[in-house]
């Protein structure tokens, strides 16, 4: 009999794959939808942006409810109204229908909130980096496997089904049907916590004042910021990628153009377990990989990675200008990369840091950091640019300041206090700087 860790972790893992297949299932299928439409390629940047944008507040709010209520039963409430509002887009007939159902459809992102504090339920510290990253990584790649990779096969161009000449309706019925299936069998099956003490610890849940406390602490804020550059440019690519590569290289084919894209999805899903593992081991055996931040083994990781993000971004650019659309996928490849390594690292760092409020925090760092989900395709498609390249380049550059944040705060001086010390609030409520004991412990 499987242990009720890894069942839950099992449960974990597959609604979070779902919810991503669901979240941007429509990325492959943007040609079929623009031109049913009637969409331009400013207007299908605006639809990708859309499938975001209920996510970050979603996030927020489901993180401490995550907490209170427990995983089970918020994880089976969000996949049958997610599942509920995917029918209902594939019957949409017109624009508006579409895109508003498609926003309710969207909240399927908010269940790695859900997964991550459903995880940290079950697991010690220091297999945290682990267990999340195989629930994340495999989550991810629900995005590539699933929504690029698989959709577009079993639902490809010439599709005729029983109930839907579309191919892209089709999808969204059958993945919304699934997750209704999913819901209930998570909320039957799920077990909130490993013990009842650590149950409770979360149960009791923060108030407005102490959530306003713990996301403005120096260690969430940072984080936090880490998360727009990485999850939130990972959610920004895998709805943009197909699209780039079918008008930025002229590639038609939907199959192909969603093969490339799926290429990132994969990369930066199934590489995650990679990230979090490594801030495991560099933590737990004291290796120093970036020694500027001495003794902050976790943080040196961290940095690391986000560095390498930056730098895979500009090459992005590059490789696009080249003409080449090989090289553009390489290059996509490792930007992909870049992204599991550091949101593995990030989130192992989140319940490390914040244990018994992990919902809470994820939902910060999570919901905080899909923001780049809504903004980044809104400048890859940017109609005042010269060509599709130019925008990662741009993207790039904003993340600079975000780099020099995480410098700043990792600092050992700084990073030691980086849960009690913070910006604006109090443990009381003040203007200052205060301490997290009475919270965290």
């Amino acid at each position: 009999m499987i242990a009720p860790k890894w069942k839950n972790l099992l449960l974990a893992t597959a609604m979070f794959n779902l919810g991503f297949v669901i979240w941007f299932s429509f990325a492959p299928f943007t040609g079929d939808i623009a031109d049913e439409f009637g969409l331009s390629v400013a207007q299908i940047g605006i639809v990708s942006s859309a499938a975001v944008i209920a996510v970050p507040l979603g996030r927020i709010l489901v993180g401490p409810f995550t907490d209170r209520f427990g995983a089970p039963m918020i994880a089976g409430i969000t996949l049958v109204v997610v599942g509920i509002f995917s029918i209902i887009s594939a019957f949409s007939q017109t624009y508006e229908v579409f895109v508003g159902s498609r926003i309710i459809a969207s909240l399927a992102g908010i269940t790695f909130v859900i997964g991550i504090q459903h995880v940290s339920q079950w697991f010690e510290e220091e297999n945290l980096g682990l267990a999340e990253g195989i629930f994340a990584g495999i989550g991810n790649a629900g995005a590539g496997l699933g929504a690029y990779f698989t959709l577009p096969r079993i639902f490809g161009e010439n599709y005729v089904g029983p109930l839907f000449s579309s191919n892209w309706r089709a999808a969204f019925f059958y993945t919304g049907v699934i997750a209704i299936v999913l819901g209930i069998v998570y909320f039957i099956f799920g077990g909130a916590a490993k013990t009842e003490e650590r149950r409770l610890a979360a149960k009791n849940g923060v108030n407005r004042q102490q959530w306003l406390y713990i996301a403005t602490r120096h260690g969430a804020v940072v984080l936090s910021a880490a998360y727009v550059m990485t999850f939130g440019l990972e959610v920004a690519m895998n709805g943009w990628l197909g699209t780039y590569y079918r008008e930025g290289f002229g590639q038609g084919d939907i199959v192909i153009a969603a093969t490339f894209a799926a290429t990132f999805s994969i990369a930066a899903g199934l590489l995650r377990p990679i990230g979090g593992y490594t801030s495991d081991v560099v933590a737990r055996k004291e290796i120093s990989v970036l020694p500027w931040f001495e003794g902050r083994y976790r943080e040196q990781w961290t940095f690391l990675t986000l560095a390498f993000v930056v730098l895979t971004m500009f090459g992005m650019t590059a490789a696009g200008l080249s003409g080449s659309i090989y090289l553009a996928v390489t290059a996509g490849f490792f930007v992909g990369v870049g992204c599991a390594f550091s949101e593995g690292a990030i989130f192992a760092q989140v319940p490390a840091m914040f244990p018994n409020n992990s919902g809470t925090v994820a939902g910060v760092v999570g919901g905080l950091g899909t923001i780049g989900g809504t903004v980044y395709p809104l400048v890859f498609s940017a109609p005042f640019l010269p060509n599709l390249h130019v925008g990662y380049a741009i993207v790039g550059a904003t993340m600079i300041p975000i780099l020099v944040l995480c410098a700043w705060v990792f600092q050992p001086e700084i990073a030691e206090n980086a849960t009690e010390n913070g910006w604006f609030v109090t443990g009381d409520g003040s203007t200052g700087t205060g301490s997290a004991t009475a919270i965290d412990d």
